[in-house]
């Protein structure tokens, strides 16, 4: 057909014309939306099914808005297996990734078989939302069907469970699967990394080394978080060497996870090292020096690191501002902080979130204006969650504020009335105030409310293996030498000056016994299972899940100047080093 000079096509051969411009020419969402444009002018029914197919999938490969993508979709008369797999697909890389399992539901309500593809897109969605019911459902369908024993089905289940926390199920995977490729491996370490097992991820690492299966960056990164979460300094050293032997030293995401290892160790020199090394900086490096300078006491160092870090042209985070305002709490750098705070605001317009609000009442608190830090918090623009409830509540134990403190506690019976260490910080704000029965009345609505105290342990690296240890444990095989030396200890302490710190432990009890419980607690016990297994003048890390009590921090300050040594403990929320009779939180913490 001819109109004048141009030929006028077919609508068959329109929406091949249109396919291929789609498939050749559409690279960018406006070149899409012009070919769109081009087909509506031109009469090619949207309900055409491979003019939507092509349309969709190009949509979505551009990662245009969903919603368009939708809009598509609900114009096609029986769109394919292929077509709901890209709206699956589309939606499960989307900020929400939700509508990809009602897809999913719509699709076998339709009678389209789902296929190979299918499953991958789904589980990824699964992942993203971490919906693990949904994740048992599909796990189901798959084993029904027969699509489980596919790799990259195997790969996504073990992914769900281990975003979701369920790193036992996830295991359940990995075991049964024939092949296990470096994805499997890795999303696995991950997975128990992040879930608070890190010694299950080093055990995998070792078993993956056993398999033949080389580690890649991604893998490093997870064992790098491991031995941070154990304090292991030493097998992560032996990472360093790795990775600087198979030439993963210039990554940056392998360096930051490097230099955040060595800073939640307690060995910030070498991070300060690491960082000196990276040929390429990023905000996440930066942060991470300033937040490991902060936690590790040296504040002033960190506000300089940051000073730097603006004069390198560099914007700071929101988590950058964490770690400024953490410095200037743990320092006791009150008018600092404010000013770091408003700078905050008004120079880099960040919006304060709670962790900032949180910071400013912990620089409060620990500067002693319990009072003001009370009025600050019913100041505050943003609700105040518990943790800052918590941070008044340990201030008033500290501080002595028994009706503050009693305020706090009733707001955290609204907000986590299980909470076990709020229970414990109300029985020492009463044991300090030596009201006993009030200390009992405590004790006892933990029992009837079924609250158990989290027990203090502290870990400690030695030969390879990271050590556990809880107050009174005699479970080791060296216990009669470790608490032979503890009773030597003591009495070295005393003719030093050292006067046990009896005022919180919880009970009306004699003198001697407080004393006696005090000399047992986790962090000493590690202590003296260290200068009994490390040469002289060696260093001692230790790594407690709990704080370190006063009489803790004064009898450990004494060891480091009786057997000379570098004593570096890294409680619940900061690092103490120990060394000459001193620590590097200037009593201030």
């Amino acid at each position: 057909m001819f109109h004048g000079t141009r030929f006028l096509l077919t609508i068959p051969e329109l929406v091949i014309k249109c396919i291929t411009l789609l498939q050749c020419c559409a690279s960018s969402q406006h070149k899409l939306r012009q070919i769109h444009a081009f087909s509506l002018r031109h009469g090619v029914p949207l309900t055409n099914p491979d003019m939507g197919k092509y349309l969709i999938f190009k949509i979505v490969s551009l990662s245009a808005p969903m919603s368009y993508a939708y809009n598509v979709f609900t114009m096609l008369h029986s769109p394919n297996v292929f077509t709901w797999n890209t709206m699956i697909r589309g939606f499960a890389q989307s900020q929400d990734p939700t509508p990809a399992i009602h897809f999913y539901r719509h699709m076998i309500v339709s009678r389209v078989e789902p296929d190979t593809h299918t499953y991958p897109f789904l589980l990824k969605a699964i992942s993203k939302s971490l919906n693990v019911r949904e994740g048992e459902a599909i796990h189901s369908v798959t084993i029904r069907n027969g699509f489980h024993s596919l790799v990259f089905v195997q790969n996504s289940l073990l992914h769900i469970y281990a975003a979701c926390g369920r790193t036992e199920s996830a295991y359940r995977v990995f075991e049964l699967m024939p092949e296990k490729d470096l994805v499997a491996w890795n999303t696995l370490i991950n997975g128990f990394a992040l879930n608070g097992r890190p010694n299950e991820a080093l055990t995998l690492f070792r078993e993956m080394g056993v398999e033949g299966v080389e580690p890649d960056g991604f893998t490093v990164v997870s064992l790098l978080s491991a031995c941070a979460e154990l304090g292991a300094l030493e097998l992560g050293r032996r990472l360093h060497v790795y990775l600087l032997k198979v030439g993963l030293r210039e990554n940056s995401h392998v360096a930051n996870s490097l230099l955040d290892l060595y800073a939640k160790c307690g060995a910030i020199r070498a991070a300060q090292q690491v960082f000196g090394e990276m040929g390429e900086r990023n905000t996440v490096s930066w942060t991470s020096l300033i937040v490991g300078l902060a936690v590790n006491g040296f504040g002033e160092e960190a506000l300089e690191l940051f000073k730097e870090m603006e004069g390198e042209g560099l914007v700071p985070s929101e988590i950058t501002f964490v770690g400024v305002l953490y410095a200037c709490s743990h320092c006791g750098l009150l008018d600092e902080g404010f000013d770091y705070f408003r700078r905050m605001k008004e120079e880099y317009d960040i919006m304060p979130r709670i962790e900032h609000y949180g910071c400013m009442v912990d620089l409060l608190s620990r500067a002693g204006l319990v009072k003001q830090a009370y009025e600050y918090i019913q100041n505050m623009p943003v609700q105040p969650n518990a943790v800052i409830w918590r941070t008044l509540l340990g201030a008033c134990t500290i501080h002595g504020h028994l009706g503050l403190g009693e305020i706090a506690r009733s707001h955290l019976l609204k907000l986590e009335p299980k909470h076990s260490g709020d229970y414990v910080l109300l029985s020492n704000l009463y044991a300090s105030e030596r009201r006993w029965s009030d200390v009992q009345v405590v004790r006892r609505s933990m029992l009837k409310d079924g609250v158990k105290k989290t027990p203090g342990y502290s870990l400690v690296e030695l030969g390879n293996r990271v050590y556990e240890f809880t107050m009174g444990d005699r479970s080791h095989p060296q216990s009669q030498d470790v608490y032979a030396l503890l009773e030597k200890i003591t009495e070295l302490l005393k003719l030093e000056g050292y006067v046990p710190h009896t005022a919180n432990v919880l009970a009306d009890i004699e003198e001697e016994e407080k004393e006696q419980a005090l000399s047992y607690h986790s962090e000493k016990v590690a202590v003296a299972f260290m200068l009994l297994n490390t040469a002289p003048g060696t260093p001692i890390r230790v790594m407690k899940n709990l704080r370190v009590c006063a009489d803790c921090h004064m009898a450990i300050k004494l060891i480091s100047k009786i057997y000379d040594r570098e004593i570096v403990i890294r409680d619940r929320s900061r690092f103490h080093h120990f060394r000459g009779g001193s620590c590097s939180c200037k009593d201030y913490w």
